[in-house]
């Protein structure tokens, strides 16, 4: 092509053809006949050539076709490595380096085929039918016009697939190491494995305290005979070490004591990058830290340990947020807070809360709700952290009317990575009106909990199980002086259907009961109610179980409910879930033993960074007199 271009460059301009002319005059006449003939073929059959060349597409448009292999995960990475797809319309080009970027990604497609064992793969790829060396293929496509555009396809002959030789580590190495390498003569030899080896064979021996150990790319050597490929590690361990003297930078407000109190990691121990990293972690769980980087040196000390440097950059000290909720029963809930991270330079919280509900079917007026809680953390020994919380309360629902204080004083402990533990003394002086009458109590309580969670998101849940049980004694001086123990367990937990985070099967469970007193001896407050986001979704809000004779609820000593969600992701950040709830609450009985009702809904979701964005709509499967024909819900987070 270039060889038109530089022809069509010497061409003279129309405005010089007399000159020309003159020029030429002598030369043009003293040839003979056929010479002359054959001059004037070849100048039209340039001029033909640069008018057609003038009509050509210039960037030239084209479509590419990769021929499938059968091995999806090969397919993927010859796909991922072609220019010829990942700039076809970000950086479209000419001809002649459409030529270029094809023989490029010839050269890419042979190495994806090699790092899946196919080192005897050959490669067709052609540009509308031609082979890359085929030399009439620059002036082709330089006369193609931009439609149809060019065709670009490659195919794949793959050959026998290598597998592995000899698996060998030279040098001396720890005896657990080599069987740490999960790597076996026989297997394909895919090169992602092999590195992934490498990868492990550096982790062990750091686990086992090298710090400074090296494992460089390993040696490969190619048996095309016997279609194998042995491979040959040689790392370099380096001396065993303990960790060095612990520094650490980046702290404002953080008392550094503290920290070092905290720290899970000493001088001394045995360099071990797992322990290192769960040191990070613990730090980060105190929620103060927005990062923290663990950096060992890159050299001994004159002791012969590596020192460590743990960078820490801080939160800022105060943050807000709100949030807006809505239900059709519980109408509007708007809430706020203000938090303090870090009141007294040991990570201590201050957390001051404010909510309003306005406007639900399940209202009988606006409520509102305002609290603080104060949290310390590692009182009295590690991973135990005080708790006070002080509430007011001014509800006005159907089922009753109340107007409380609420205080608690409690010790939350962390009993291993996913149990916890609480024990505290709760009290509570509340005025209740149910019926027109209206009672007053005073409630001290001694609530217990053990929980355990060991799901992925707090909002978003998509594998694990969250359960907890809740036991709280309680002594009532009221109307009716009552002693009872209201005992709950509850649990729901998050099935990953396909593996890939998108299809979630979601199942929740709840049994509650009162002993100790009869429905009537228990404040309305402590009774069990069902209707509502918590346990049935299609109901009002608490109007499940017994009624007086005017509708309103009367709450119950035992409560069983159920849950079965499906939820699927589409169309990138969006998704629908589809649910079943049942439940029951019986007045005086055990659970399981009332009325069951069930309710049934879609409903939408918007995946953000925060967590999802709900709207759910449920219908009652067997509706209630007066009851409402249906419910809607919007929030932030799944439903549970």
């Amino acid at each position: 092509m270039e060889q038109w271009r530089n022809r069509d460059r010497s061409a003279k301009p129309s405005g010089h053809l007399s000159s020309y002319n003159r020029t030429m005059q002598r030369p043009w006449l003293k040839m003979r006949p056929a010479a002359r003939w054959l001059v004037l073929t070849l100048l039209m059959t340039t001029t033909l050539f640069v008018v057609v060349s003038s009509r050509a597409a210039d960037p030239q448009p084209y479509t590419v076709t990769l021929k499938p292999t059968g091995n999806s995960a090969l397919d993927a990475a010859l796909q991922g490595s072609a220019t010829l797809i990942s700039l076809q319309k970000s950086a479209p080009v000419g001809g002649f380096a459409l030529i270029q970027r094809a023989r490029q990604d010839k050269q890419r497609f042979e190495t994806a085929l090699h790092s899946f064992g196919y080192y005897k793969a050959t490669v067709n790829l052609t540009i509308a039918g031609h082979a890359l060396d085929d030399p009439s293929l620059p002036a082709i496509i330089d006369a193609a016009p931009a439609d149809p555009p060019m065709q670009v396809v490659a195919s794949f002959d793959l050959g026998p697939r290598f597998r592995l030789g000899k698996v060998t580590i030279s040098g001396e190495v720890p005896p657990d190491v080599r069987g740490r390498l999960n790597l076996e003569p026989g297997q394909p030899a895919v090169a992602a494995d092999v590195l992934a080896a490498q990868g492990r064979l550096l982790a062990a021996l750091r686990s086992d305290g090298y710090p400074l150990a090296k494992v460089p790319t390993p040696v490969a050597i190619l048996h095309p005979d016997q279609d194998l490929l042995d491979v040959e590690f040689q790392p370099d361990s380096g001396p065993k070490a303990d960790i060095g003297p612990i520094n650490l930078t980046g702290l404002k407000r953080m008392n550094e004591s503290f920290v070092r109190r905290r720290l899970l990691l000493h001088q001394g121990e045995l360099y071990n990058p797992q322990r290192i990293e769960a040191a990070r972690q613990d730090l980060m769980s105190l929620g103060v830290f927005s990062v923290v980087r663990a950096d060992p040196a890159s050299a001994l000390n004159p002791e012969g340990q590596l020192p460590i440097t743990f960078d820490l950059t801080e939160r800022p000290l105060h943050a807000v947020d709100a949030s807006v909720a809505y239900s059709t029963d519980l109408g509007i809930n708007v809430s706020t807070g203000w938090h303090d991270r870090n009141l007294f330079g040991n990570a201590e919280q201050l957390n001051l809360t404010a909510a309003a509900q306005l406007g639900g079917n399940a209202l009988v007026r606006p409520g509102y709700q305002v609290g603080a809680q104060f949290l310390k953390p590692d009182f009295l020994a590690r991973d135990q952290t005080l708790e006070i919380d002080l509430n007011a309360v001014d509800q006005s629902l159907q089922a009753y009317q109340q107007t409380a204080l609420q205080e608690k004083i409690a010790l939350n402990r962390k009993l291993s990575a996913h149990w916890t533990g609480s024990l505290g003394l709760s009290g509570e002086q509340e005025s209740i009106v149910q019926e027109g009458e209206t009672r007053h109590y005073n409630l001290i309580g001694l609530p217990a909990a053990l929980r355990y969670d060991n799901t992925t998101n707090l909002l978003n849940p998509t594998q694990g199980i969250r359960a907890s049980l809740l036991v709280t004694p309680t002594y009532s001086l009221g109307t009716t002086n009552s002693t009872f123990v209201i005992m709950q367990l509850a649990g729901s937990t998050y099935l990953d259907v396909f593996d890939n985070g998108r299809s979630i099967l979601a199942l929740r469970g709840l049994v509650g009961k009162v002993s100790g007193a009869g429905v009537f001896g228990l404040p309305p407050d402590q009774r069990f109610y069902a209707g509502g986001s918590a346990t049935v979704r299609g109901y009002r809000y608490q109007t499940l179980g017994p009624q007086f004779p005017d509708g309103i609820p009367i709450g119950g000593t035992a409560i069983s409910a159920g849950t079965v969600e499906w939820r699927q992701r589409i169309l990138g950040n969006y998704g629908v879930v589809g649910f079943v709830d049942v439940g029951q609450v019986t007045t005086n009985g055990a659970p399981f033993a009332g009325a069951w009702h069930a309710g049934a809904g879609v409903g939408a979701r918007y995946y953000t960074s925060i967590g999802p964005i709900r709207l759910d709509v449920a219908v009652p499967l067997n509706k209630l007199p007066g009851g409402d024909s249906f419910e809607l819900y919007i929030g932030i987070g799944q439903a549970f």
